[in-house]
């Protein structure tokens, strides 16, 4: 059975930050990259906001770039899927595509997490060409425009004032008559003069050929049908953090997001740490993802130079 210094499940920027760091301090990482090698980014277009790249750069391109620096220091990435993980003695196992066994001794979690999508078909093809599940990322490109945001949780109250302050009008889509958000994000939304709230509505297709043009809704009241014209449309319904691997074994919150010790990657298991949007559910950005992808690494070395270092009891 092969046994690993350092395991890192994932490959986005929190888990390619994580190698180039574990790289960099010899802990000879090896990176499975499970089912979406560069994560999120990949699905993004333009990604204008993370530093160091100042006319922007594509999705794709830039994990790419991730992947070949951690690779340069000497990561180890493998294409597979973990399946199965026992974190209940050491050193950690882990199975790998149900079939083949390997321990480790530290093991960075990150998995990510997967934005809730509405399920239409025009919703998948518009993915990228005006269709977005964040507005922070995206919301830049329609300045000056307007743009729909469905949702009625506080997540789709701060994104539909995020994009206010772009936008020359919002459309908030709420499917019942009531919102889920806290009264004061809510109030906060019917102050804003540029946000008209649809209640009642359902999206029934997202408009355009190839890129946003529209949306069709529906009256869940009246049965009516109508368009709205619109150049962006956002899907604020949530997200899923990528942990269904890790339950009863790793600590979770009542959304499933892994638990961290507080300003630590470190989860309830020693030697098993989380980073980027597995276990922040607030902030869900690459830049942040990587800074704890880092935080991550130095923490796995840290905890491997304690094992290496024999205690020396006085009496």
């Amino acid at each position: 059975m092969e046994h690993i210094q350092n395991v890192i499940i994932g490959a986005g920027p929190a888990g390619y930050t994580a190698a180039i760091y574990a790289a960099r301090a010899n802990l000879k990482p090896v990176m499975y990259v499970g089912l979406q090698p560069g994560g999120q980014l990949t699905t993004t277009n333009d990604v204008e906001n993370f530093p160091g790249f100042p006319d922007g750069i594509e999705g794709p391109e830039m994990m790419e770039l991730f992947r070949k620096q951690a690779e340069r220091f000497g990561t180890d990435i493998r294409y597979g899927l973990v399946t199965k993980v026992d974190f209940s003695s050491t050193p950690h196992r882990l199975t790998i595509d149900d079939t083949t066994e390997i321990t480790a001794d530290t093991v960075i979690i990150a998995t990510g997490a997967t934005a809730k999508w509405l399920g239409l078909p025009s919703e998948q093809k518009l993915n990228g060409f005006g269709v977005s599940a964040c507005a922070v990322c995206d919301g830049f490109f329609y300045r000056g425009k307007e743009v729909a945001i469905v949702g009625a949780g506080d997540t789709a109250c701060e994104e539909a004032l995020y994009l206010a302050k772009l936008c020359t009008k919002v459309h908030m889509l709420v499917r019942k008559d009531t919102m889920r958000a806290s009264k004061i994000m809510q109030e906060r939304v019917k102050a804003t003069a540029n946000i008209e709230v649809h209640w009642n509505t359902e999206t029934e297709e997202i408009l355009g050929d190839n890129v946003v043009t529209g949306v069709k809704v529906k009256n869940n009241q009246t049965g009516e049908y109508s368009e709205i014209p619109v150049d962006g449309f956002f899907v604020a319904i949530g997200h899923q953090p990528n942990t269904s691997l890790f339950k009863g074994q790793l600590d979770m919150d009542e959304a499933d997001y892994l638990v961290t010790k507080p300003g630590s990657t470190k989860t309830n298991i020693p030697g098993v740490f989380a980073c980027g949007d597995v276990q922040d559910r607030q902030f869900r950005q690459a830049i942040t993802a990587a800074g704890t992808g880092c935080m991550a690494a130095l923490e796995a070395e840290r905890f491997l130079i304690a094992l290496e270092t024999p205690v020396v009891v006085t009496i």
